[in-house]
């Protein structure tokens, strides 16, 4: 398939997905973090654990820094169309380069203006989170200010909810907002037990904070990074479906 019809037929899949992904019957999920260009992380995901029983849940960040950004991406998009309900793509800061630009961007400054339209275009429209029965949410960044969990899915593109998601960091300090470190709002403690309690979730898998720790906030929160543009290992994280899931030490955390 040519690039044009992929990124077609991947927007018209995309526009047909809610913002809050519900997975509801999938044995196992397993959860993938920032893969920023690494395609041979995502060879090793798709070859180690995906069969029919697995679902897959990137966390976003799929261009930029790694060497091979556009077969990493393609290679999401045609297994995401062979595999609508069991390949999730959330959308992290790097696929929504159009709407909050944001340099080095390697990938997006060498597209040509045909190639940034097409592709931003298409990846604006990314779901924003996903959760499971268990207890488990996942997204790129930090959770929203919504009052329940399913406003997400009236969270507009662009706005401060949207980019608590998508640029969001958490701080090992109290506290709700900590205010902004350039691009990046900060938040603490208070914020996350807060509203994790009002969406009924147990703990949170996320990337995008490269020097975070892997596990904050009781072993609730849980940061991974299954990419090798960082000095730390390809990490993923697996969650049974019939296995209760109080903390990220329920799930199964392995290095790849």
């Amino acid at each position: 398939m040519n690039e044009i019809e992929l990124l077609r037929q991947a927007h018209e899949l995309f526009q047909n997905e809610p913002q809050l992904v519900q997975i509801r019957d999938a044995q196992r999920v397993v959860f993938i973090g920032d893969t920023h260009g690494d395609l041979e992380a995502t060879q090793i995901v798709i070859e180690r654990y995906f069969d029919l029983q697995t679902t897959l849940v990137f966390v976003g960040d799929y261009v930029d820094r790694g060497p091979r950004s556009a077969e990493n991406i393609n290679t999401l998009l045609e297994m995401k169309l062979e595999n609508p309900k069991r390949v999730i793509l959330l959308q992290g800061n790097h696929e929504a380069w159009k709407t909050s630009p944001f340099s080095p961007a390697d990938f997006w400054e060498n597209l040509s203006r045909e190639q940034q339209t097409l592709y931003s275009s298409t990846l604006s429209k990314l779901p924003f989170a996903a959760a499971l029965p268990n207890g488990v949410i996942a997204l790129h960044g930090a959770l929203p200010s919504v009052e329940k969990l399913q406003k997400i899915n009236e969270i507009p593109l662009g706005s401060a909810e949207w980019r608590q998601i998508t640029w969001g960091d958490w701080q090992h300090s109290p506290g709700q907002s900590l205010g902004d470190l350039g691009s990046r709002p900060q938040f603490g403690r208070d914020r996350f037990d807060t509203l994790m309690k009002s969406f009924g979730m147990n703990v949170l898998i996320r990337g995008h904070q490269p020097h975070a720790p892997l596990l904050l906030y009781d072993d609730r929160c849980l940061t991974i990074f299954t990419s090798s543009t960082y000095q730390r290992d390809r990490i993923v994280a697996i969650a049974e479906s019939d296995k209760k899931i109080e903390t990220a030490r329920d799930l199964v955390i392995e290095a790849i």
